[in-house]
């Protein structure tokens, strides 16, 4: 009779997906979709630590502040929040075609504290935008960065055009075949982070297409 195998069962604990909305306005559009977001996460068993760009403030990039007062709080607590998650979704609003100044420099401050935590993170992109192209430009720009740092950034980023006709009052997208296909997105983008949680052994490998192998993450001292 052929001896049992032992198996050994990976840690079943829930996904812990770190979630922001890259706008300090308050009730901005990105901020509607974080919490359409949110609520999609949650039911899908995530367990979701929501903040807030505010949260994560800090003076324009300069090493020189390092040597004086150390890293600023806010890149100190986005770091903290990022190495504690599985995961991490961003919706941006897109700048000049772009991504925000103060979302490029929180990423700027928080890739040179040790350990870098973008690395091997996986990544979703959400933006909202008035125009037709729902801040899709922002994206793209966003993705370089995080991608040269390590980020295993989900092919199908979700852009939200004409965002000041998209929601019902109560929150939700009025759009019932493109609430369905962003909670598709977000299905798909959680099953793969589940998969490289529980069973790493199924790990797709990930090209990064900039920055060094490793995603060591280095900016300018100067």
């Amino acid at each position: 009779m052929p001896t049992p195998i032992s198996v050994v069962r990976p840690d079943k604990g829930p996904v812990r997906v770190l979630l922001f909305s890259a706008s300090l306005r308050a009730e901005s559009f990105n901020t509607r979709l974080a919490r359409l977001a949110q609520a999609a996460l949650e039911r899908l068993g995530g367990t979701v630590d929501v903040a807030y760009m505010r949260e994560f403030d800090a003076p324009a990039y300069n090493l020189d502040l390092v040597a004086r007062d150390g890293f600023p709080a806010g890149s100190k607590e986005l770091h903290r929040r990022l190495d504690a998650c599985d995961a991490f979704v961003i919706a941006t609003p897109e700048y000049n075609a772009s991504m925000p100044g103060f979302l490029k420099n929180a990423i700027d401050w928080v890739s040179t504290i040790r350990p870098q935590p973008f690395n091997a993170k996986h990544a979703l992109l959400l933006s909202a935008s008035p125009s037709m192209a729902g801040g899709n430009r922002g994206l793209w720009s966003l993705r370089i960065p995080l991608e040269h740092l390590g980020a295993r950034v989900f092919p199908d980023m979700f852009s939200l055009a004409q965002a000041h006709k998209a929601f019902t009052e109560a929150g939700e997208l009025v759009d019932r075949q493109l609430a369905e296909r962003f909670e598709e997105n977000l299905r798909a983008f959680m099953d793969l982070v589940e998969a490289a949680k529980h069973y790493p052994c199924v790990k797709k490998a990930w090209v990064e297409f900039l920055g060094e192998p490793g995603g060591v993450g280095r900016v300018d001292a100067a």
